[in-house]
């Protein structure tokens, strides 16, 4: 979890919101992988306690100049009148867009919103997505998550290994939940994280990342039917 720890720290400086999924992924692991409570409790305090400090401390620490922008984020979430302002423009259009999607949608490249939304095909494509698409759209785009994260259970079963498993649902686990919170932001859940809807929205170091978490998680796979296939042979020459 040290390691965790010092990865998250370097991240929080610049991305408060990958910093606390990949900690959230290491602690739903850490749970999983059945660490005592007592320990999993020190370890959300300590966190905790890290963050608070950080945030206080932050007019006085160079390194901490987006802490403004977090908390400008938060507050504009909590509170109803901000969402006037002009910090929360994505926010708004995202939900025009989500609202005048309908069970249906407009139809595919009839969106309105895409030309007054900043970043359209990255942090708000889930908006474009139910705007043009619908309800239907919409939950056909989060059933495709689910059956994936089913799907990494099935091949998380299939390990007879600890790392291939932990690290198959370890991915598995930051992917969708990088999708929900993507969601969640346009729709209006969770306040503005930049997080982008992996395999769907456009981008450089997303879709390099989405890639290799693939292939992990498809390598991990493969060692598990080489894996049955040998212990099948292995079964049918003792016979």
């Amino acid at each position: 979890m040290t390691y965790v720890g010092i990865v998250c720290l370097l991240i929080f400086t610049e991305d408060f919101s990958t910093a606390f999924l990949i900690g959230f992924i290491a602690f739903l692991l850490m749970f999983i992988g059945r660490v005592p409570f007592k320990y999993l409790l020190g370890t959300v305090g300590a966190v905790a306690l890290l963050v608070t400090v950080l945030f206080l401390a932050s007019p006085y620490l160079p390194f901490l100049h987006r802490a403004e922008t977090w908390k400008a984020r938060i507050e504009r979430f909590m509170d109803d009148e901000g969402q006037e302002s002009e910090g929360s423009y994505q926010s708004r259009q995202a939900q025009m867009a989500v609202a005048t999607g309908g069970l249906l949608g407009k139809g595919p490249g009839n969106s309105k919103q895409r030309n007054f939304l900043p970043h359209p095909y990255s942090d708000f494509i889930f908006a474009i997505i139910v705007e043009e698409w619908g309800a239907m759209g919409a939950f056909f785009v989060i059933m495709c998550y689910v059956v994936f994260l089913f799907r990494a259970g099935v091949i998380v079963r299939g390990s007879t290994r600890t790392f291939p498993a932990f690290l198959a649902i370890g991915l598995s686990y930051l992917l969708v939940f990088q999708g929900f919170f993507n969601m969640g932001v346009a729709v209006g859940l969770f306040p503005v994280t930049g997080q982008p809807l992996p395999l769907v929205s456009m981008g450089g170091t997303s879709i390099i990342f989405t890639c290799v978490a693939m292939g992990a998680i498809l390598s991990v796979s493969r060692n598990n039917m080489e894996e049955a296939q040998r212990l099948k042979e292995d079964a049918q020459e003792t016979v």
